[in-house]
């Protein structure tokens, strides 16, 4: 068997994972005074990097007019050839965009505020209220083992958007989703709360993970291939199958395992709590890469793994849209926590989603298929940058006890009361990303949903496309709620207040707020970027 790899077409991403192992040997030989700095100046660094190298290799398959050009493949001794990651325009958009997005998150996850205090706990092993961990916090240790698996979650992110069979998917999900599971539980404030939301995210998630294992085994049997073309190949190729019935089960069970990454219902259980719970840069990194991450693999199972199978999947995608825009809407209308809000607001959002990822095969189309995979990545782009920004003023928002200390997060929308006139930079951020989210014109979140309902139009979705419209009308009623708040509600006493930090929040908060506008204003320089890959 002869391996072959295409080492410069690779080099982002072992640019980000070679960088996280440089990171976790720092933290065993760097001195602890230093740790901080090295750790930061690497992450941006190397996620800088990528991006520069990203936007390399774009502009070389775009002048060689390539489609699809295979990273790495195994040439085997009959002929066959195994080919386990890709390159194409759809990995390079959306690797662009998990790169921005952590890129933005680094910022917030590295700051600390004017009480000296990052966002996580000392030492993430002491067991919280022991004395172990008082004195952690006053000697004033940080937990920098956060900024390799962070970078390893990228890495394993930007390997899930490439992946071309089951195993290599497998693969980069776990990649993505241990170092999750690790920094959810990582949080400095309401601890318990970090680690049962860290527990559930563990078990629900390796339940995801074994049924797309399951999936996989089953998609196997009944093709022999691991590759996720080899249904449509054999078709071609005038084969057949010769056990449909378990090739449809273990796509739905590929399918399942994928949706659990995105959110949608009823397999959305995590969201909420793990939301919640986590460290507030982690879940503003979470919630942008990860949903990138498989949304773009989602797209790439229904192109080629799902065709075959389509009449049997159809009415299963029905309703797990059905369910997911219902629930994520309903469910947001009654929170009177933001971290919670935003984690049913995201669940409405992937609901979205489903139906341009949806309408790639409700019918075998190229035209529709090339409307609805860059309605697709431009949402993405647009979610996940107001994401981060939104996630980013949440963290300086703290509450304050009647000494006057600074204490966690202040997640009641009550506490947001009055924020535009403690902050008016924070509050007019925190409009313009909720702005978006509600789907406002001028706003990146009014283009990317504007395309992602066309390409449901074209796919002859518009059922759910007029659901849709409605849950996004209805969805508006709790993001003005928290705009009216800020605005037009005198701030309660002095139990809140707003922080400062070293101000690499704010940087993050900014830029993302400016991308948010501009996405919304002059969106085609996005758009004909993205759309002008595919033509």
């Amino acid at each position: 068997m002869n391996l072959e790899i295409q080492w410069m077409a690779v080099l982002p991403l072992l640019i980000v994972l070679g960088s996280a192992v440089l990171g976790t040997l720092f933290e065993a030989f760097v001195p602890r005074r230093a740790r901080r700095a090295v750790q930061v100046t690497l992450s941006l660094a190397a996620l800088a990097a990528a991006l520069v190298v990203l936007v390399w290799r774009w502009t070389e398959t775009q002048a060689d007019g390539s489609t699809v050009q295979p990273l790495a493949l195994a040439i085997h001794a009959d002929g066959t050839v195994a080919v386990s990651l890709v390159e194409d325009a759809m990995s390079l958009i959306a690797q662009v965009v998990i790169v921005v997005g952590a890129l933005l998150s680094f910022l917030v996850i590295a700051d600390r505020t004017q009480t000296r205090e990052g966002a996580f706990a000392a030492a993430a092993a002491t067991r919280p209220g022991s004395s172990e961990e008082r004195e952690f916090s006053r000697l004033g240790r940080q937990q920098t083992e956060v900024y390799p698996l962070a970078l390893f979650a990228t890495g394993g992110m930007m390997a899930f958007t490439s992946a071309y069979d089951l195993l290599t998917f497998f693969i980069a999900l776990e990649v993505l989703s241990l170092p999750l599971y690790v920094l959810s539980a990582t949080a400095r404030r309401k601890r318990l709360l970090s680690q049962e939301a860290a527990l559930k995210y563990f078990i629900l998630g390796a339940f995801s993970s074994a049924i797309f294992l399951m999936g996989s085994a089953l998609i196997y049997g009944a093709t022999g291939s691991l590759s996720i073309e080899a249904p449509v190949l054999l078709i071609s190729r005038g084969q057949g199958l010769a056990t449909p019935v378990l090739l449809t089960v273990g796509v739905v069970m590929v399918v399942i395992g994928l949706l659990f990454k995105v959110g949608a219902a009823p397999f959305h259980a995590w969201t909420p709590d793990v939301y919640q719970g986590a460290p507030t840069p982690i879940t503003g990194f979470m919630a942008a890469g990860t949903k990138t991450a498989a949304f773009v693999a989602l797209m790439r199972v229904f192109i080629l793994l799902v065709a075959p199978v389509w009449d049997s999947i159809n009415i299963f995608m029905w309703i797990v849209i059905i369910a997911t825009i219902v629930i994520g809407t309903v469910m947001g209308l009654v929170q009177t926590d933001i971290k919670r809000l935003l984690a049913y607001s995201s669940i409405a959002h992937a609901g979205f989603i489903l139906i341009a990822v949806t309408a790639i095969n409700i019918i075998s189309n190229a035209e529709v298929t090339l409307i609805a995979v860059p309605a697709v990545l431009f949402y993405l782009l647009a979610y996940a940058v107001a994401t981060v920004g939104a996630f980013g003023v949440v963290t300086l928002v703290r509450e304050r006890d009647a000494q006057g200390n600074i204490l966690g997060e202040a997640t009641k929308l009550s506490s947001w009361a009055g924020l535009g006139k403690r902050n008016p930079v924070l509050a007019v951020s925190m409009t313009i990303f909720l702005l978006s989210f509600a789907g406002i014109p001028l706003t990146g979140g009014f283009i990317g949903k504007f395309e992602v309902f066309r390409a449901g139009i074209e796919g002859g979705l518009a059922v759910l496309v007029v659901l849709a419209v409605l849950a996004s009308a209805a969805t508006a009623v709790f993001y003005f709620r928290l705009v009216q708040l800020m605005f037009f509600r005198e701030p309660e006493g002095e139990s809140v207040a707003v922080v400062e930090s070293e101000g690499m929040s704010i940087v993050a908060i900014v830029i993302a707020a400016i991308t948010t506008i501009a996405l919304g204003v002059v969106p085609y320089f996005a758009l004909d970027f993205i759309m002008g890959s595919f033509a």
